[in-house]
């Protein structure tokens, strides 16, 4: 008889100073299957990323102490080619666009988005995960 085994949880990083939005991506995440955990600052997310170890974050840009450019940019272009990045920002000026892909971004939404979007978003950026095996 066939054993039905599911797939592991994959444990992504949301980063958001907006508890609205956290709330709303983590809980469509868990729907999904995944193991959400979240940073309010991109302080808090490099430390985050370094205990947890996720497989893909979600990272706003305009956030107090240490926005998202910043966490890209101490993350570095060979670790941010490890964990792929969806940033989701209000920010949606063509500049930031291409900061953020220059510094490791996979994907870029604007705020405000549709959920069914940001889904599609996410499973993509899974499947480009190195972890995604």
């Amino acid at each position: 008889m066939a054993q039905w085994v599911s797939a592991p949880r994959k444990r992504i990083l949301v980063v958001d100073d907006d508890p609205g939005i956290v709330q709303l991506i983590m809980t469509r995440l868990d729907v999904m299957g995944h193991e959400p955990r979240s940073a309010k600052n991109g302080l808090e997310a490099l430390s985050r990323i370094s205990e947890l170890r996720p497989v893909a974050m979600i990272l706003d840009l305009n956030m107090p102490l240490l926005d998202g450019f910043g966490v890209l940019s101490r993350l570095g272009r060979e670790k941010a080619n490890r964990l792929p990045t969806l940033v989701l920002t209000a920010r949606n000026k063509m500049e930031d666009v291409q900061m953020a892909v220059l510094l490791g971004a996979r994907d870029f939404l604007a705020k405000p988005f549709e959920e069914s979007e940001l889904l599609k978003r996410v499973n993509r950026l899974l499947r480009r995960s190195p972890t995604a095996d």
